[in-house]
């Protein structure tokens, strides 16, 4: 109740101070020129709306975590992103800060998402969870720039907490945004968007991971919808999920034309969740299997064209792994967040270990990775807002900074020495919890064999 309380000030002030700001802006005649870039400030009641009040305000709002290295990174984060976007980053940095940050070891030592914090209400709250959806159904209608931003902003602050949202976000609410017809996106994205319901996906089963085309789930057609039996793995947010996109064989004789697309509702009867898996990393982001026992599905729930799901799956998969991206992204810059601190003021031989060379070398090459990584996921991002999505570069953005996460991670380790080996520090975690980003969404080989298929192709 009290992070609910605060979350409400933050927003009052937001709005108190955009107002303000409003009028300085058309004092400054600047305000035609911020209302292009950020949409109508006289419409009160859109999600746009109330994100444009508060990156206004965000400025003088943003704690002091935030502006203290202001002078070393404002040139590289002006190379990616305009001045909306900076303001973006800073306000969702600050909320993640706030209300996730606190509670990433005890979602680590625990195993579970916490529940008490009410995260998902307060992410709803501010408007993170339909940012690529068109406002009519309660979204920003912003790009996957945006997405991606929030998406690393909060794996900063908790990885665990990061992949849920990237699941819930991208997986289940921007595919049903992209693939649902009208009843469908009415029924379900309000729900989703406001955090209220929590939404997933599920494609990989116990015998057919990477080779997804190879999925024993079937839906077999009845009178009014189907019958589906079957098993699902890997489901992120499985255990908690009210909401999730299926995909399972129509036909089994079709190969992938005879896959397709359905949507879940938690309390189908036939469908339940077996035991939450006990994870190495991302502990707090619950993940499941699913089992359907003649569960019937109603025909207005296919997501799309029934022996389409193929289409569904693989065009949402490349935005995936783009969204999915930013998490190393967030886990990089929390390594940073440890090692910079720690060698600044742990001594030996009569002087701080940040002052050799060696300590110097590692910290220059996680800080190189963080940044090339960075530079190469949001100009694709920006690429596939300008409606050009390339599988191969979207492949190579999570494949680049997925694995530089790992390496950042074990060199932060490196750097703390032994202190680096006990879980009093956050290092051990982030290591954990990098691994799984090349994993999932598909393994690096995959993502290897992906952008050199595309390349071939190119010849």
């Amino acid at each position: 109740m009290e992070k609910e309380k605060e979350l409400r000030m933050f927003m009052k002030q937001s709005l108190e101070c955009s107002n303000k700001k409003e009028k300085e802006l058309e004092r400054a005649g600047k305000l035609d020129e911020l209302l292009e870039e950020g949409g109508k400030l006289d419409n009160a009641l859109t999600p746009r709306k109330v994100l444009i009040d508060r990156l206004l305000a965000a400025r003088s709002l943003c704690a002091s975590a935030f502006t203290k290295n202001k002078h070393s990174a404002s040139f590289s984060t002006a190379l990616l992103f305009d001045e909306t976007q900076i303001q973006f980053k800073e306000s969702v940095g600050q909320f993640a800060q706030e209300n996730i940050a606190p509670h990433a070891s005890k979602i680590d030592q625990t195993n579970s998402f916490p529940k008490e914090a009410n995260l998902w209400k307060l992410m709803g709250d501010f408007n993170l969870h339909g940012i690529t959806v068109p406002e009519e159904y309660g979204g920003l209608g912003l790009g996957y720039l945006y997405h991606c931003i929030a998406m690393e902003q909060i794996s900063h602050a908790s990885a665990s907490v990061g992949l849920s949202y990237g699941t819930h976000s991208n997986l289940c609410i921007n595919q049903l945004a992209r693939n649902g017809n009208p009843d469908q996106k009415q029924k379900y994205l309000p729900k989703l968007i406001s955090g209220e319901h929590v939404g997933a996906l599920s494609m990989s089963e116990p015998n057919a991971g990477s080779d997804v085309v190879s999925m024993k789930c079937k839906a077999e057609r009845v009178d009014g919808g189907y019958i589906m039996n079957g098993n699902k793995m890997w489901c992120t947010n499985g255990p908690i999920a009210q909401t999730l996109v299926v995909y399972a064989k129509t036909d089994i004789t079709a190969g992938s034309k005879g896959i397709t697309a359905f949507i879940i509702e938690k309390g189908m009867p036939g469908f339940s969740t077996a035991q939450k898996l006990d994870k190495l990393g991302m502990r707090g982001s619950d993940t499941c299997e699913l089992v359907f026992d003649n569960c019937f599905v109603p025909e207005e729930n296919v997501l799309g064209k029934e022996g389409k799901g193929v289409y569904v799956m693989m065009s949402g998969l490349d935005l995936e792994r783009l969204v999915l991206a930013a998490g190393p992204l967030g886990i990089m810059q929390a390594c940073l967040d440890v090692v910079l601190p720690y060698v600044r003021e742990r001594e030996q031989f009569g002087r701080p270990i940040g002052e050799f060379q060696f300590i110097q070398g590692k910290v220059a090459d996680m800080y190189t990775s963080l940044q090339s990584s960075r530079s190469y996921l949001y100009s694709v991002a920006r690429n596939c807002d300008n409606g050009n999505i390339d599988s191969k570069d979207c492949a190579g953005a999570i494949l680049c900074a997925a694995e530089r996460a790992t390496q950042v991670a074990l060199q932060a380790i490196q750097c703390l020495g032994g202190n680096g080996y006990v879980n009093e520090y956050a290092t051990g975690r982030l290591l954990r919890d990098a691994k799984l980003y090349e994993i999932g969404a598909g393994t690096s080989e995959i993502r290897r064999m992906i952008i050199g298929r595309e390349l071939f192709k190119q010849q």
